[in-house]
C-alpha cells in the first residue's frame, strides 16, 4: 500500500457566490461539481479542478454562511498550493493577480522552486507553485473553456503546508503509519530557527508533498472563513482503502471507517496535532452522474439525497445571478 499523492483539499467559504466567481473567473478553474455538504444539505459543497476533476486537482469548499474570521495558528493546514506549468507562467500570474487587485507577494522562492503566495478575498492562504522541473506525479489539464490560457493555467494541487507546535508525532504519522518520506528542507520565511520539512509519497513531486512548519509562537488556530478543513490523500481503490482502515485500527488510531461520498470512498482521522486527514479513492469520479461536457452546470445530488431535491434546492441561492 502506498499513498499516490494529494487527492483534494477542502476549505471553508462564507460566500459561495463570490467564491465561485473567484475560482472560476479569476483563477480559471472549472466547477466540476456543484453539490451539497452531505453533513448539512442546506449549503453548497463546491469542487473546482482541471477539465475532468481528476484526482489531485480538486480544491473544494464547504459553504458556511455564518463562518467567522479565521484566527491563524498551529494545529492547522496553513497553506494550499496550486500547480502551474512552469516559471514563465508565474510572470503571467503575477500580472493577472495585480490586474484583479488580489493580495499577493510577487514571485519568490520556496527552496529551489519559484512561487507566488497570495490570498483569496476571504483570506484563504494560497500558493502558485511552478512545475518547471516536471518531476513526479503528473498534473491535470486545463479546461478548454477556462478564462486562463491552457499553457498558463492551474493543473492541480501542490504541497499542503501543515503548521504544528510539536513536529515529532506528526512526522511519525506521516512516515511510520502513512507512506511519506522526508526528502528535504527549506528555510522558513518567518521562523529562522526552524526549517520547513518536506515529505513526499508515491512518485513524488509537487503533487505528492506535505510541508511541515514548526511554530511555537502561535496559539491554536480558530478556523473560520478562509481556513482549510482537511487534506485528502489518494488511494487507488476501495479494496485498498479497507486495508488502510485495518492498518489504522491496528495502530489504534481512531477513524471514521469507510464513508461513501458517492464520487469517491473515504475515511477520516486526526493526526496527533489535531489536523484532519482523509484517505480517498481515485474513483468512481465526477462523471458518475453528469456528462463530462456539462460537469457542474446543475445541482448534483447523491442518490441518497435525491428524494429531498425540491427541499434542498429551495434553500440554495444561485451562484451565477
Amino acid at each position: 500500500m502506498e499513498l499516490k499523492g494529494i487527492h483534494h483539499v477542502s476549505a471553508i467559504t462564507a460566500k459561495a457566490k463570490e467564491n465561485y466567481h473567484f475560482y472560476t473567473e479569476i483563477l480559471g478553474m472549472r466547477l466540476v461539481k456543484k453539490t451539497i455538504n452531505q453533513d448539512d444539505p442546506s449549503v453548497y459543497h463546491l469542487f473546482y479542478a482541471d477539465e475532468a476533476g481528476n484526482p489531485g486537482t480538486d480544491l473544494t469548499f464547504f459553504e458556511i454562511p455564518n463562518a467567522g474570521t479565521t484566527y491563524q495558528g498551529k494545529g492547522s493546514i496553513s497553506g494550499t498550493s496550486l500547480r502551474i506549468p512552469n516559471d514563465s507562467a508565474l510572470k503571467f500570474w503575477q500580472n493577472r493577480l495585480s490586474d484583479y487587485n488580489i493580495d499577493h507577494d510577487g514571485i519568490t522562492k520556496q527552496g529551489e522552486r519559484h512561487v507566488i503566495n497570495f490570498r483569496d478575498p476571504e483570506g484563504q492562504r494560497l500558493t502558485l507553485i511552478s512545475d518547471e522541473t516536471n518531476r513526479g506525479v503528473k498534473g491535470g489539464r486545463v479546461w478548454d473553456h477556462s478564462s486562463v490560457p491552457a499553457n498558463k493555467g492551474i493543473i492541480g494541487l501542490g504541497p499542503a503546508k501543515l503548521t504544528v507546535q510539536d513536529p515529532a508525532p506528526t512526522v511519525s504519522i506521516l512516515t511510520e503509519l502513512l507512506t511519506f518520506k522526508q526528502t528535504g528542507t527549506y528555510p522558513s520565511p518567518i521562523n529562522e530557527n526552524e526549517d520547513i520539512l518536506v515529505f513526499e509519497t508515491g512518485e513524488g513531486g509537487t503533487g505528492a508533498e506535505v510541508h511541515l512548519e514548526v511554530r511555537n509562537d502561535l496559539p491554536k488556530e480558530r478556523p473560520g472563513r478562509g481556513s482549510v478543513h482537511h487534506v485528502a490523500f489518494r488511494i487507488d481503490n476501495e479494496e485498498e482503502l479497507a486495508q488502510w482502515r485495518d492498518r489504522l485500527q491496528a495502530a489504534r488510531v481512531p477513524n471514521s471507517g469507510l464513508v461513501d461520498r458517492y464520487y469517491f470512498k473515504s475515511l477520516y482521522f486526526r493526526e496527533p496535532n489535531g489536523i484532519l486527514f482523509e484517505l480517498a479513492t481515485d474513483g468512481p469520479g465526477f462523471a458518475t452522474d453528469e456528462d463530462m461536457n456539462h460537469l457542474g452546470e446543475s445541482l448534483a445530488l447523491p442518490p441518497f439525497f435525491e428524494h429531498r431535491r425540491e427541499e434542498i434546492e429551495s434553500k440554495l441561492k444561485p451562484l451565477d445571478i
